[in-house]
């Protein structure tokens, strides 16, 4: 093997640990790490160790656990800043949170799976799963929904053999059927709606962000509780978040976003 094999298959191997700790979402134990790990327990211990050197990670001593570094949090802040929608949508969003008084959220998709890149909040009263750095499905979510429905046919047809259609409420898309009816009912209208599709009792309504040339680059919902709002009421704020997501299409056309 040479050594640009090698180097490359150490690197595989160290994102892939990296992976699996993230995907905790709070400070984890080796013992917890090694459960699922496709590595012999003294290579996992090896490269945990190297992560914690390189500040990828980070080792509490005290509760001998380990979390994300601050050097992979650097990392992503430069990222997020270079290739994610959210630096040029934040004033846009800003001023959509301050007009509708909701939770605003913005998207992007990534191999058939919504990406938030950001949120703002408006009121105190509920909360969303959503947060900025999150995955989720794109079959049960209004910003999922609407870039599904603006794809170009080839990609499309990727992003659905993607979807696992588990069925998170009883409102969820159980199919490639009825979410493909759905989806030209989206492209006709313009928006798309979340009725309580991912968490049950939040709402949304959801449109696409289009670059002028028609790529769908990205999303933006505005969500809600039912018990605050209806899916009448948010069809309401149709023509405002349209607006908004003219706006910031128009704004990152110049933009070099990932396809």
């Amino acid at each position: 093997m040479s050594g640009k094999q090698l180097a490359s298959g150490t690197v595989t191997k160290a994102l892939s640990v990296l992976d699996q700790v993230a995907a905790f979402e709070r400070p984890v134990r080796f013992s917890e790490v090694l459960v699922d790990s496709p590595f012999p327990k003294g290579t996992l211990y090896r490269m945990l160790q190297t992560l914690t050197d390189q500040s990828m990670l980070s080792y509490n001593v005290n509760d001998q656990t380990y979390s994300l570094g601050l050097r992979l949090m650097r990392l992503a802040h430069a990222a997020w800043k270079n290739a994610s929608l959210a630096p040029v949508a934040r004033p846009f969003i800003e001023a959509l949170a301050t007009e509708v008084g909701e939770t605003i959220h913005l998207a992007q998709i990534d191999n058939g799976q919504v990406l938030f890149v950001d949120k703002l909040k408006a009121t105190d009263r509920f909360d969303t799963l959503a947060e900025a750095g999150k995955v989720v499905p794109a079959y049960c979510t209004g910003v999922g929904k609407a870039m599904l429905a603006f794809m170009a046919p080839k990609r499309l047809e990727l992003a659905l053999q993607q979807q696992a259609f588990f069925k998170y409420t009883p409102a969820t898309h159980g199919s490639v059927e009825t979410l493909s009816a759905e989806l030209d009912v989206i492209r006709t209208e313009g928006i798309a709606f979340d009725r309580q599709e991912h968490e049950q009792g939040i709402i949304s309504i959801a449109a696409p962000i289009l670059s002028t040339n028609g790529r769908v680059i990205g999303a933006v919902s505005i969500a809600t509780s039912t018990t605050r709002r209806s899916l009448e009421e948010l069809n309401a704020f149709r023509a405002v978040l349209l607006e908004t997501t003219e706006k910031i299409g128009a704004e990152a056309t110049s933009w070099q976003f990932p396809s």
